[in-house]
């Protein structure tokens, strides 16, 4: 006769429990040292050891040639233990032995010595579920029991437990098995049945399991039934869960903000007899496992429910912000717990959608931080630079203004160095003395410099409004903590060098790093064409005097072939 996978791979000694070695190790120390107590009481959820490890220490108390604490399996007690045949070892249902009635006719047959081991052993599962007559009745013969008499008491809800008997017990806790544990399990039994178990199988059997490893030999007992090899795809297909795949591509209308498509999905889902409440449940699910993912991707793994393959979580997450996630999943749970009173189920679920495809619809704080997200993503593609840099070009190709219309000229001091030698292809300006005080000349007429295409001069030092708008591009590229001081900053570009001024050391400190110095250079190198040099300094720029600008003209001079002065 067939056997359930989880009933014939049940543990027989302690080191065969997975997971739970902190309590393992001590049932099995006190077992061989002789220091066993009276009372236990294991608790934690479904499938995670409880009954199993009652029944191991049931025999290990019994066993008439322990090892190291753990039963031999092999003598009478034991097995007779293992197969049911001694009633002095007997495990009751609280859930349906709960009166008083039944405990108190429990509480005088255990005065009786037993008749074929050493202790007699009442396994009490689910004991949350006596009456409160039930557990008065039961304090007695808790406190003071028979030398010959023990408790193992099993629950899944410790609430519900008075203090008065946990205090006269020894609790332990059973925790949630971990999905590598159960994953390397199900790999173990599937080998030794001869069971074709792959390895995305068996983690996404793991998932589904929630912590309890009976729940994930129970699954694999049913894929294994369908025959073939067990992936993950085969777990989803027998398993029912085919249907996630369509939560998948709904989740993906609405991270690509189509809400066309979304409606014309849930429409579809809806007249194929889905429930509109099951919808948004199971998407809330698959948005709470990505974000779950992305805030913790490192032990978030055990935290997710397992409907969805790696492939399908990784492709759903790329590229979408957590915040984006926290909002999805903070409207799904909203809409979702005020569906059950809604009148028209479908079109609460159809607003829900549109919520989702635009953050701007939800008529909160959530409108004006989507509003801000847009633009800072656009800042970060640099739009506000390339716009800066378009508005400069044009205000250069503005004609000169005609002689009549420009200011009076004055003429700048002259520069107490030398004049420049003459070099093949360069120019020689004839700069005039300083003219006497006694009657100045008049100021001579300029006619329009006309410039022929050709490469761009090195510039003079640029500030002012080139540098807020390459500010305002770094800010989209970098946190919060960068652009409040990126903001105190002044920028000025020389050739090939980019000057960053700081007014304290404290400011100099937090921009200087790497990440603030490539997002600088990238943004000077888009506006700029050419890779500059970055400095950064504590200090106000130096204001250039027309002296200074007319030094800068006669260095850049060479350049300016295509330039002729009249």
């Amino acid at each position: 006769m067939y056997q359930a996978l989880y009933r014939k791979w049940r543990p027989k000694v302690f080191s065969d429990v997975i997971g739970q070695s902190h309590i393992t190790q001590t049932l099995q120390k006190q077992v061989a040292e002789g220091r066993t107590s009276h009372a236990y009481l294991f608790t934690g959820t479904r499938g995670t050891g409880k009954t199993t490890c009652a029944k191991i220490l049931a025999k290990a108390v019994n066993c008439e040639h322990p090892v190291n604490g753990d039963p031999c399996c092999q003598c009478p007690s034991c097995l007779g233990i293992e197969s049911g045949s001694f009633l002095d070892v007997l495990e009751l249902d609280a859930a349906s032995n709960n009166g008083v009635d039944q405990v108190r006719a429990l509480r005088d047959e255990a005065i009786y010595s037993p008749a074929n081991v050493k202790k007699r052993v009442y396994i009490v599962d689910e004991v949350h579920m006596l009456s409160t007559p039930a557990f008065n009745a039961l304090l007695k013969i808790l406190e003071e029991p028979p030398e010959h008499l023990m408790f193992i008491l099993a629950t899944t809800e410790l609430h519900k437990v008075p203090a008065t008997i946990l205090s006269r017990c020894q609790r332990f806790s059973f925790k949630r098995i971990t999905p590598a544990d159960i994953a390397a399990r199900l790999s173990y039994v599937a080998g030794q049945e001869g069971i074709d178990l792959r390895p995305d199988g068996a983690e996404i059997l793991s998932r589904l399991a929630d912590g309890a490893l009976r729940d994930g030999l129970s699954l694999l007992d049913q894929c294994a039934a369908a025959g073939g090899a067990i992936d993950s795809a085969a777990v989803l297909d027998v398993l029912g869960l085919a249907g996630n795949l369509q939560t998948a591509q709904l989740l993906e209308c609405v991270l690509r903000r189509d809400a066309k498509a979304a409606l014309l999905l849930l429409n579809q889902l809806y007249a194929g007899g889905k429930d509109v409440g099951a919808v948004l449940g199971e998407l809330s699910t698959l948005v709470r496992d990505l974000l779950l993912r992305r805030t913790a991707p490192e032990g978030g793994a055990a935290l997710l429910s397992g409907g969805y393959d790696t492939a399908t979580l990784d492709r759903l997450g790329k590229d979408v912000p957590a915040a984006r996630f926290l909002y999805l999943a903070t409207t799904l749970q909203k809409v979702t717990a005020e569906l059950y009173a809604s009148s028209n189920r479908r079109t609460d679920a159809e607003l829900c959608l549109i919520r989702l495809c635009d953050e701007s619809l939800s008529g909160d704080l959530t409108a004006l931080e989507s509003r801000i997200q847009r633009l800072e993503d656009a800042a970060a593609r640099g739009e506000v630079v390339r716009t800066a840099v378009r508005e400069s070009v044009k205000k250069k190709e503005q004609p000169a203004p005609k002689a009549e219309d420009a200011p009076p000229w004055e003429e700048p001091p002259l520069p107490e160095e030398p004049p420049l030698p003459d070099e093949p292809g360069s120019r020689t300006y004839d700069v005039p003395e300083e003219p006497e005080p006694v009657a100045p000349p008049p100021p001579p007429k300029r006619e329009p410099v006309q410039e022929a295409p050709g490469p761009a001069p090195s510039a003079a030092p640029v500030s002012g409004n080139w540098w807020r708008a390459l500010a305002e591009g770094c800010k989209g590229r970098l946190p919060p903590m960068y652009r409040v001081f990126l903001d105190m900053c002044v920028g000025t570009l020389d050739g090939d060098q980019l000057t960053v001024y700081a007014p304290d050391d404290i400011t100099l400190g937090r921009l200087d790093n790497d990440r603030v110095r490539g997002v600088l250079g990238e943004e000077a190198l888009r506006v700029s064409g050419t890779p500059v040099r970055l400095v950064l300094r504590v200090g106000e720029p130096p204001k250039t005097s027309t002296k200074e600008n007319l030094q800068n003209l006669l260095k850049f001079g060479s350049q300016f072939d295509n330039i002729e002065i009249k």
